[in-house]
């Protein structure tokens, strides 16, 4: 007797066929391979929807306001890309970038030390910071959110104990660390010399993560570290190096805040930890690593900055502004965890 059933494995193949072929997955599939396609419509959608509901928001003078107002939430987020496309997360980028902010506005003020080395010196403490967290993930092999916690504390004291709490103000600080806060017009627009370095920091990182082999070494690390091992990778070297990176990145952030702010202060910046990852994952860098771009988190960043400008102009409580963030982030993480599913 002949058994006309189909078999199993061919229903299987059949209904993966079917799968491929419709259209939501080949969304999906697009989606999956260029992830700054979501973002890039979202904020599109926002900067519309809030021209119309106010005309003063694509005003020059309310954009130039955003612009300023993500240069250092921009920055800090390009650290933050690096180490969550390694399967990561970095607590203490505000804690990092308000130590580095306040040994180079501290020493320039009180010791006279040239304002040249007092940069260099901020950016010796963003790479020893950086390297503790990065030592501390690959010697004690701890989870990068228990260490970075961790260290927010410690860079958190640090700060207090070495700056006593106290604030210096601008004109205590020495005109090249307050360079940054520097406006000049294009287009009718008022930008900031610390909003041009962000841009240029996006360009080099975006070189640096598509177009070398250290970039395609932290994808891979992100993306599966057994396997990226077995590949010859050392897997320990390269989390350093972003580590590393990241606090360089950081303790450029503290240029551009002092810049920002006309002043350092170890109060300012607390809550730029959640900011930096809110632009990253609303970006479409994936938390579970090996899946992202910086131009993603560049957009996730300026959509923040929409948000919370366009509410405010809608007249708006400080309040719905956050609710509307997090609503952001649910939905971002759980399109997220949609596109991961497409099959490669």
């Amino acid at each position: 007797m002949t058994d006309t059933a189909p078999k199993t494995g061919s229903l299987d193949l059949a209904e993966e066929f079917l799968d491929r072929t419709t259209p939501l997955t080949r969304i999906r599939g697009i989606l999956h391979r260029h992830p700054a396609i979501s973002p890039a419509l979202v904020l599109l959608v926002a900067v519309i929807v809030f021209g119309l509901l106010n005309d003063r928001f694509l005003r020059p003078e309310n954009l130039s306001l955003i612009s300023q107002q993500v240069a250092v939430v921009g920055t800090l987020a390009i650290a933050q890309t690096l180490v969550i496309l390694t399967a990561g997360i970095d607590l203490s980028v505000g804690a990092i970038m308000i130590l580095s902010a306040m040994v180079m506005a501290q020493t320039a003020a009180s010791t006279g030390v040239p304002p040249v080395l007092c940069l260099l010196l901020g950016l010796v403490v963003g790479l020893a910071a950086g390297g503790l967290n990065g030592l501390l993930v690959t010697r004690l092999k701890l989870p990068p959110f228990i260490v970075t916690l961790g260290t927010l504390s410690i860079f958190t004291a640090v700060t207090l104990l070495y700056t006593g709490g106290t604030t210096v103000r601008g004109s205590e600080i020495p005109p090249l660390l307050t360079f940054t806060g520097v406006t000049f017009s294009i287009g009718g627009i008022s930008l900031t010399a610390g909003v041009l370095i962000m841009v240029l920091l996006y360009l080099i990182m975006a070189y640096a993560l598509n177009r070398t082999a250290w970039g395609r070494h932290v994808y891979a690390v992100g993306d599966d570290k057994e396997a990226a091992r077995l590949a010859g990778i050392s897997v320990n070297r390269v989390l350093v190096s972003v580590y590393l990176a990241a606090g360089a990145i950081i303790a450029v952030a503290a240029w551009i805040q002092i810049g920002r702010t006309n002043a350092a202060s170890p109060n300012s910046g607390v809550d730029l930890n959640l900011d930096s990852i809110t632009a990253v994952v609303i970006g479409g860098t994936s938390l579970f690593g090996g899946r992202g771009a910086v131009w993603g988190t560049l957009l996730g960043a300026l959509i923040v900055g929409v948000f919370r400008n366009g509410l405010a102009l809608a007249g708006l409580d400080v309040l719905y502004q956050t609710l509307a963030v997090g609503v952001l982030i649910i939905v971002a993480v759980a399109l997220d965890q949609w596109i991961r599913k497409a099959r490669s």
